[in-house]
């Protein structure tokens, strides 16, 4: 960032909003290519040591209504004093005077559908909809009330901007929960941090939905949600024809990453392509998800040039 002169991030508010007493990092096996372990949520996975790649996915640690219950008792407590301890204000104090956007919220703590995938896994979490109702309402009602309480610590002493959810809950066919249920399961819970952030004068609410959202963008736009990201192009998002339907929506993401790893002129395309949604406003360009490790530093030079000359940085 330093050598290129982008604009910094947003600053995430270095609470813990997560599992509490935090779940330390325990390695379980190892070899040359890979490391298996559990993480800060208790879920057992596997990452490689070499190159970009998803993690498998091995175990996770709600598996029944009694896992709930103890993991609960154990790691969910609102209030506990861990999740406001450390330095986390005279931090926030630096990036308020360096004139930094400060935000809640951050991937992987924050996130209703998000919180419920990692307790339950990506299978048993769509299945449980069906299967068990009430244990879906039961998690997504408690996560957001950790949310809430550590949200409610920060504003007493700090002004926010933005509050992130990171739900990551679309794909290339759409989204993995329906219209129907995300209005009957997530919406009466974004509401609740949405009455919040008028309360305490939050301007905007995030968030991180990978794939495509278009199916429940309305739905989330009307509990208060007004910011999005990141709109792949790999999914079939294009975020001209989101304007179109969307005209007061942020947005975020919108330029296919793998036009970077093809070189300049299918560089120049991409950005001429989102040009128009530029002028439009709202819009911050940027590309639709992590940058692949077939990207050249070359080519990347290239694209972050060329993209501040497009918006006259």
């Amino acid at each position: 960032r330093a050598e290129l002169g982008s604009d910094p991030l947003p600053a995430n508010i270095q609470v813990n909003y997560g599992p509490c007493p935090r779940i330390e990092r325990q390695v379980i096996e190892e070899d040359d290519d890979s490391v298996t372990f559990t993480d800060s949520w208790g879920i057992l996975r596997r990452d490689l040591k070499h190159g970009v790649s998803m993690s498998q996915f091995i175990e996770f640690p709600v598996k029944n209504r009694a896992d709930w219950e103890c993991f609960k008792a154990e790691r969910l407590d609102p209030g506990h004093p861990d999740r406001l301890a450390g330095n986390w204000l005279a931090q926030a104090q630096q990036w308020t005077a360096q004139g930094r956007v400060l935000q809640l919220g951050n991937f992987p703590d924050v996130g209703i559908f998000g919180g419920l995938r990692w307790l339950l896994g990506d299978e048993e979490c769509l299945l449980a909809f069906y299967t068990d109702p009430e244990l879906v309402h039961e998690i997504m009602d408690h996560l957001t009330s950790v949310y809430l309480a550590v949200f409610a610590g920060v504003v007493e002493v700090l002004h926010i901007d933005v509050i992130h959810l990171w739900e990551d809950m679309c794909g290339r066919q759409g989204p993995l929960i329906s219209p129907q249920h995300w209005d009957q399961f997530m919406g009466p819970n974004y509401r609740r941090i949405q009455d919040f952030a008028r309360q305490h004068d939050i301007p905007v609410t995030s968030v991180d939905t990978d794939g495509d959202p278009d199916r429940i963008i309305p739905n989330m736009m009307d509990a208060g949600v007004n910011f999005l990201w990141p709109f792949e192009v790999a999914a079939g998002c294009d975020v001209r024809e989101m304007r179109e339907r969307y005209p007061t929506l942020g947005m975020m993401g919108g330029i296919d990453k793998r036009a970077l790893a093809v070189g300049p002129e299918a560089i120049d395309r991409e950005l001429e392509r989102i040009a128009p949604v530029i002028d439009t406003g709202r819009y911050i360009p940027a590309l639709d998800h992590l940058i692949p490790d077939d990207v050249s530093w070359d080519n990347y030079r290239y694209y972050a040039d060329a993209l501040r000359r497009r918006i006259g940085a």
